[in-house]
């Protein structure tokens, strides 16, 4: 019986694909086979020998440690796309309150509560409000992955002008975009041109605080930025100051903390991104389903520290290896048995090999192989 942790409540729509005879979902557990998560820090957390994958129902893993996953033989997953339909629907509201300051004139009409004459006096408060239409404006989409697609799309049908930016999109995403986005190969061409920024990128080393005041001295005067990708991405005493000059607009984010509150002209969102029904259940399903395949059959599906390599079974055992590199011949050699079947590759200096074997193996000369992470033998 796999022991499965899940450190945060998930979807029984996910649970569910864990079959019942094979798999048991605890809330405690210490030697679990595999952790489920949403967005609980594993950053302090030890891993336990028997770890063998992580699935993030999301897909943001900043909440785990990857390379020391990928260094004791953890497998991480994620579920791209899943909840691109939620966030890019809460992209599409950030747009419109970041223009038409819908949000502060409702604060504004709820603090009017227990007033006479309120039917009046919002006819003199209204014009505290105005706000330009989106129509005909320029949008910029930096990072056009599934939600970044998703809101060029829509944007494009709301009439507005949608330019793109994204160095690692594919052929395959390009594909999916409206042909009338413009897809630019330097950011500066989408910054100076953009009425409206939304931030759809991942944080890491390169792009922490990339919207600080160096880059807000780029954009065009009275922009608005939204983000519903990472607070990190955005400095945020750099937008107060922008906010401060008229530099920015407005700024709308779906991570607020201390600093922002209570700011004007910032509409801070309580991480509500992915928060929908239909959501939760996307992503349960997808990083359950994505688990029990690796657990039971050793394909890896949707990995963010290991290749992605999944291989019709084709004999009576099946030899699972992850490496630092690819050293499938040497693998190979030391396995002891006839091998039917094999599929290698390497990611990021990790490697994933999966052998069908027919005969006994020999796990323990497996796992004396130079570099050879953990050895599964299913």
């Amino acid at each position: 019986m796999y022991k499965i942790l899940a450190l945060n409540k998930i979807a029984a729509i996910g649970t569910d694909q864990l079959p019942s005879d094979k798999f048991q979902v605890v809330s405690e557990e210490a030697n679990p086979a595999g952790i489920m998560l949403r967005s609980a820090d594993m950053h302090s957390m030890e891993l336990p020998e028997s770890l063998l994958g992580v699935a993030r129902a999301g897909a943001g893993v900043n909440n785990i440690p990857l390379d020391k996953c990928a260094d004791a033989g953890v497998v991480v997953f994620n579920t791209p796309g899943a909840n691109a339909g939620a966030v890019k629907e809460l992209v599409l509201f950030g747009l419109l309150a970041s223009s038409r300051k819908v949000v502060q004139g409702i604060n504004h009409a709820q603090s009017l509560i227990g007033q006479e004459g309120v039917a009046k006096t919002v006819e003199k408060i209204k014009g505290d409000y105005v706000g330009p239409e989106i129509l005909g404006k320029t949008l910029g989409v930096i990072g056009l992955g599934a939600i970044g697609m998703l809101t060029a799309n829509d944007a494009i049908k709301l009439g507005m002008n949608v330019v793109g930016y994204d160095p690692f999109v594919s052929d395959e995403q390009k594909a999916k975009l409206d042909p009338k986005v413009k897809i630019v190969a330097e950011l500066s061409e989408l910054i100076t041109v953009s009425d409206y920024v939304s931030l759809n990128l991942p944080v890491n080393a390169n792009t922490k605080h990339m919207f600080n005041d160096a880059m807000f001295a780029t954009f065009k005067d009275g922009a608005r930025l939204l983000n519903f990708a990472r607070g990190e991405l955005v400095c945020n005493d750099s937008v107060k100051r922008a906010l401060a000059s008229g530099k920015l607009s407005c700024y709308v984010t779906d991570f607020p903390d201390e600093t922002v509150l209570g700011v004007e002209n910032i509409i801070t969102i309580p991480h509500l991104g992915a928060s929908t029904p239909e959501s939760e259940d996307n992503c349960a399903f997808m990083a359950a389903s994505q688990l029990r395949e690796y657990i039971l059959y050793g394909n890896i599906v949707n990995s963010v520290n290991y290749p992605n390599v999944e291989l019709p079974w084709a004999g009576k055992t099946r030899v699972c290896v992850l490496s630092k590199g690819a050293c499938p011949d040497a693998v190979s050699a030391a396995i002891g048995a006839k091998v039917v079947g094999m599929l290698a590759k390497d990611y990021k200096g990790y490697g994933y090999a999966i052998f069908d074997v027919d005969g006994a193996v020999d796990a323990a000369a497996v796992e004396k192989v130079t570099d050879v992470i953990k050895v599964r033998v299913i």
